[in-house]
């Protein structure tokens, strides 16, 4: 079947045109937005991109279109394929109907941390030799002699294993699947996880985000409880203790059981906001160092599941990742101490805090932190990893709720902890980016030395005439960003 994707670029329609190959479909897609690293494991995989929308691209017809949900009522291209009578679906209803039917799912969701906990479970199950699917909204990076774990994660999705199974009724094998909260497309506003019906699912945090979609927080937590409504009673819910959104959530009505987990920092004197999580939560992971690199694992209902994590990473936001991780693979029967030791051998994925350059000691990360809550975790991370080095900031506000303003009374504080911090403000933008960060840093003297620029040219420049050796530069953006990046390196060789 020859199947074109409208939105081939984005990041879960990417995975999911490999998976349609994997099935052995005939796979071509066009896009706006042709960059790396979507576009290149496309193109290796053998898919066919084509840039822009055009009616063209859907002549010969092919025998479905997969419709993004970037694509709106009016485009060109939707117009014709509804008046040619074309037969279509979105993303996560040919993922549903085609992959995960028979499939025992384990679905990541929440505002932040999805990908990364996605990636981070799929490493787990295969490390452990369970032949896994999965799909993750990013592409996994790979530090491994193992065949078999440099085969699977080269691409951000792999069809995995569909095994049989004695009882018909239940489902057969496994698939982990990055569960997002936005839109299936512009005719099924309902969220994209509520199309996947999973039996373990991880609720990692919830905040108010996607403004475009969304009128506030209790509008994405109706979505949320949906997908809880469809969590058998045998399956598992698996979220951080004392989350109050997700809690208000889980109030409408839950019939699932559920593992809550907390990070504690041994570190410090543990306060007694620490013995309270302790106290209500099964999971626990206790930091052996402040930046998170090392941390203790222990289940409360299985004195013997205790083993530590020493690994690359950084951030508790990523040492409570693999927490929950860690608990949903034991729940499919992987021990304690080999997902530990699988994650000790993780490297990550693209774009998360992912080291790209090392220019005479001046060190450039790409990061794709988008929301205040993100911008704090990450620099918070590294700011513990690297703390011999000055921080730098470079942020992109690109999401649509980051350009409609939602956020912009918090967009300073949340770079804070950077010693010098550059956003870039777009043309176009609908709000006053400039003065919105010039008000916070006069009113606040904890918010350090912060500037917006309007053009990537200014900015690069001004990393060169000011960065020193042993600086650290992370550039924050869900976009392109108007290849700063390499436009970057490539000014620092050449200084």
């Amino acid at each position: 079947m020859h199947i074109h994707i409208l939105g081939i670029c984005g990041t879960f329609m990417g995975s999911l045109a490999l998976l349609a190959r994997e099935l052995g479909h005939t796979v071509t897609g066009s896009d706006t937005n042709v960059y790396p690293p979507m576009s290149t494991q496309l193109e290796n995989a053998g898919v066919t991109i084509e840039e822009g929308y055009l009616i063209e691209h859907l002549q010969p017809a092919p025998d479905l279109v997969v419709v993004g949900n970037a694509m709106k009522r009016g485009m060109d291209v939707i117009e014709y394929m509804l008046d040619s009578g074309l037969r279509y679906t979105s993303g996560p209803q040919f993922l549903s109907e085609q992959v995960l039917q028979s499939r025992h799912v384990i679905a990541v969701a929440g505002t932040h941390g999805k990908t990364t906990t996605t990636t981070m479970l799929a490493w787990i199950l295969h490390y452990a030799g369970i032949d896994a699917g999965f799909l993750i909204g990013g592409v996994p990076l790979v530090d491994t002699t193992d065949e078999h774990l440099q085969k699977v994660f080269a691409h951000s999705s792999y069809l995995g294993a569909e095994t049989t199974n004695d009882d018909s009724t239940a489902p057969s094998g496994y698939f982990v699947i990055e569960a997002d909260e936005y839109d299936s497309a512009f005719f099924d506003k309902r969220s994209k996880f509520v199309h996947y019906r999973p039996r373990t699912a991880i609720l990692n945090n919830l905040e108010f985000d996607h403004a475009d979609i969304f009128a506030d927080l209790d509008a994405i937590q109706t979505q949320f409880h949906h997908m809880v409504r469809m969590i058998p009673s045998t399956g598992k819910i698996i979220m951080p203790a004392a989350t109050i959104s997700l809690e208000d959530t889980l109030a409408k009505g839950v019939w699932t059981p559920i593992w809550r987990t907390a990070v504690i920092d041994s570190t410090t004197t543990v306060s007694n906001t620490d013995d309270t999580l302790k106290d209500n939560s099964e999971w626990q992971a206790e930091l052996i160092r402040e930046d998170g690199s090392q941390f203790q694992v222990s289940f409360a209902a299985d004195k013997e599941a205790t083993a530590i994590v020493n690994w690359s990473m950084s951030g508790i936001h990523n040492v409570n990742n693999a927490l929950v991780a860690i608990a949903a693979a034991y729940n499919v029967g992987v021990s304690v101490s080999t997902a530990c030791a699988a994650l000790s051998a993780f490297a990550g994925i693209k774009r998360r805090m992912e080291l790209i350059g090392d220019v005479n000691d001046i060190l450039v990360f790409d990061d794709f932190a988008h929301h205040p809550t993100a911008i704090t975790m990450t620099l918070d991370g590294a700011k513990k990893k690297l703390a011999d080095r000055r921080l730098w900031a470079i942020i992109e506000p690109r999401s649509n709720t980051m350009k409609m303003g939602i956020h912009q009374d918090s967009l300073a504080e949340s770079a804070a902890l950077a010693d010098y911090t550059l956003w870039y403000e777009p043309t176009g933008l609908e709000w006053g980016l400039k003065e919105v960060i010039e008000q916070a840093c006069t009113e606040s003297d904890s918010i350090g030395n912060q500037q917006v620029m309007s053009s990537i040219d200014t900015i690069i420049e001004h990393i060169i005439t000011h960065a020193q050796a042993g600086d650290a530069i992370v550039v924050m953006s869900n976009g392109g960003f108007e290849g700063i990046h390499q436009r970057l390196l490539t000014a620092l060789r050449n200084d």
